[in-house]
């Protein structure tokens, strides 16, 4: 399909780019594309303008903070998979990253990008949940930040753009596990955990309507033992109703599915504390 005609703008700094967006209906953030593009040429996606962001260097970086890690938006997720304090205090954020797609894919793709994908599941956001990261935002308002698992059901608000990832220091006990669509490399079902002195925290995308963590398996697996057969009893407590079929898939396989990686990833978490 042709792409359908649109205006074009290369702001000068973020400011600029929050008043274009927010000045004009249909304004679009063109960071790495690798979502918005293609939707723009299937007819999935629209856009009157594209407001082109990647040249602002205030949106790049990766970084420890008093906090944790600080992710600049427009770092690409090659970036955050092969970062040093990435994977040495978030690995469920790192190969969350590293899942993504092919080595193009990764190395355009941006950390924003990933977490504002709509219509579709990805593999940051559950990480970013289950690692109790925030998600920072500009606006003509100033700036803020939400919980990742806000973020996950509300989005961007209109005129806002997303400024980084803010995730939580926690070490090696921490993994993410995925069963990808062949075709397209999307999540048929991931999940991310990370323990913690509470408990674990544990979220699941692709198998559910949205990024979700789950609180009641995290809740029947305090205090362990995260066995096979334990996490899959814990799934299976779950309603099915959370489990949405799709691609030939039902929700009883997709909620099984959820439980055999939850569990893949809370033993190697688990192992790491060894």
């Amino acid at each position: 399909m042709i792409l359908a005609d649109f205006d074009y703008v290369r702001p000068v700094g973020l400011e600029e780019a929050l008043t274009l967006l927010s000045g004009r209906p249909g304004a679009r953030v063109l960071a790495g594309g690798q979502s918005l593009l293609p939707g723009l040429r299937s007819g999935e996606d629209t856009a009157r303008l594209l407001v082109d962001v990647r040249h602002l260097e205030e949106l790049r970086g990766i970084g420890r903070g008093d906090d944790g890690i600080r992710i600049g938006a427009l770092s690409t997720l090659a970036e955050v998979a092969a970062h040093p304090a990435v994977l040495a205090e978030a690995p469920e954020v790192a190969a969350a990253a590293r899942a993504n797609g092919d080595p193009q894919v990764r190395n355009l793709g941006t950390a924003g990008g990933n977490l504002v994908a709509a219509g579709r599941a990805t593999d940051l956001p559950v990480a970013a949940i289950a690692a109790d990261a925030r998600v920072e935002l500009a606006g003509p308002g100033g700036r803020w930040s939400v919980p990742a698992e806000e973020f996950a059901d509300s989005g961007v608000p209109a005129g806002a753009v997303v400024t980084a990832l803010l995730v939580p220091a926690a070490g090696r006990a921490a993994a993410f596990e995925k069963t990808a669509d062949r075709a397209t490399r999307y999540p048929v079902c991931a999940t991310a955990v990370r323990l913690t002195p509470e408990g674990p925290r544990i979220a699941v995308t692709g198998a559910t309507a949205r990024p979700l963590r789950l609180r009641g398996v995290e809740e029947r697996l305090r205090g362990g033992p995260y066995t096979t057969e334990a996490v899959l009893a814990a799934f299976r407590a779950e309603p099915r109703e959370l489990f949405v079929p799709g691609r030939g898939t039902s929700a009883e396989y997709l909620g099984h599915l959820a439980g055999v990686l939850a569990a893949r990833a809370l033993q190697r978490a688990d192992q790491a504390l060894a």
